[in-house]
């Protein structure tokens, strides 16, 4: 089975004020050093993998911010992908970029280079609710960035966008959807604002000086966004992502359906060979380890049989089509209900879950409780 592969790039012109993910300021020294130390690890792999894991049938390039690169540099990562790895026929190559970040010009040579999918965060099309989760672009910038993909060549564009920001009101979340919308994306995730302890919003909200928005109406701005998307056409495929038909995201399919994908730079996550490994977060540690010839792993843990099942079906219930009964089956020899009949008795008494056409899947009263249904099978 062909792989994932993903590459982290953890460089930000400014790091936004509720992200906790691996990231750092952008500064051309360390991110000419970090280059090279990708270089390294991917020579490290093709030392380890054979052939056919050598295999890739999408790429993801993400972040941070990866355009905070010169178009030259991706164009560079992405050759040397390609001298590492094998990228079939028709694969999937999704950049991650953010309106502002990178001009026609730019797009145009990403386009030419093959990547042939962009993750564009726009989150809000509110420019007081953008300064609140600290984004350093406007409205306009984020409908410019579509446009000038558009010119470029690009047919297969994704927008993000986060509901439940502090002072949203479900007119601001109604406006931002209709806009979203009417530029025609292939494809729309959205993602409740998670408060992450420790980021500066998650401070401002516990000092009061921002408020958390009510749990009542994230809920009500959730169901919005699944009747506005999937009345305009959007097949709501995963409980936060939404495509056009034939724009769902491969890449990401592999990590719902727990697929091995590895995982490239600090702080990435693989899950290959029956182990789980993650790299160092720590830029002197990942640039350290990956000089001196050594992996950059920071934890790995060996999946175990349970685990397996017990991620294949917490991962599998975020699909809206659920778990593949027969699959899970001729993965694992065992049936479903042999294994959960407890856990699914239970859920299926409380209308959360429900069985049909060989799937296990969340009831459209369990959508908007998942996590609690997840955690039935941890």
């Amino acid at each position: 089975m062909a792989i994932g592969l993903y590459i982290h790039v953890p460089f930000c012109v400014k790091k936004c004020l509720y992200c906790d993910f691996t990231s750092y300021p952008y500064n051309p020294s360390d991110a000419q050093a970090y280059l090279k130390a990708i270089r390294r690890e991917m020579h490290l792999y093709r030392q380890l993998l054979t052939s056919d894991e050598r295999e890739l049938s999408s790429l993801f390039i993400g972040g941070g911010t990866p355009t905070c690169l010169a178009v030259g540099e991706l164009k560079d990562m992405l050759e040397e992908v390609r001298r590492v790895f094998k990228l079939l026929p028709g694969s999937e190559i999704t950049v991650e970029t953010n309106p502002g970040a990178i001009d026609r010009d730019g797009f145009s040579e990403l386009f030419g280079a093959g990547v042939n999918r962009l993750s564009i965060g726009v989150q809000s099309f509110q420019d007081d609710l953008l300064k609140v989760l600290g984004r350093i672009h406007d409205a306009g910038a984020a409908a410019e960035a579509v446009q000038l993909a558009r010119a470029a060549g690009f047919k297969n564009i994704n927008l993000d966008f986060i509901f439940g920001i502090p002072g949203q009101t479900a007119g601001d979340w109604l406006d931002t959807l209709r806009r979203g919308v009417d530029l025609f994306p292939e494809h729309i995730a959205v993602y409740g604002l998670q408060l992450e302890e420790g980021t500066p919003l998650e401070q401002a909200v516990a000092r009061g000086k921002r408020r958390a928005c009510p749990e009542d109406l994230e809920l009500s701005m959730y169901r919005t966004a699944i009747s506005l998307l999937t009345g305009c056409g959007y097949e709501h495929y995963e409980i936060s992502n939404f495509a056009r038909p034939g724009g769902r995201s491969s890449h990401n399919l592999k990590y719902w359906l727990n697929h091995p994908y590895l995982g490239l730079g600090a702080g990435a996550h693989s899950s290959f060979r029956g182990e789980r490994f993650s790299n160092e977060t720590s830029l002197e540690r990942y640039l350290e380890k990956a000089f001196r010839g050594e992996y950059p792993v920071k934890d790995r843990e060996l999946i175990s049989v349970q685990t397996a099942m017990s991620e294949s079906m917490f991962l599998g219930l975020r699909l809206i089509q659920g778990v593949n009964l027969d699959l899970f089956y001729r993965r694992f020899g065992m049936r479903v209900e042999n294994v959960y009949g407890k856990q699914i008795a239970r859920l299926a008494e409380q209308g959360l879950i429900e069985v049909g056409g060989g799937h296990l899947r969340l009831s459209e009263r369990g959508l908007p409780v998942a996590n609690r249904v997840f955690q039935e099978f941890v």
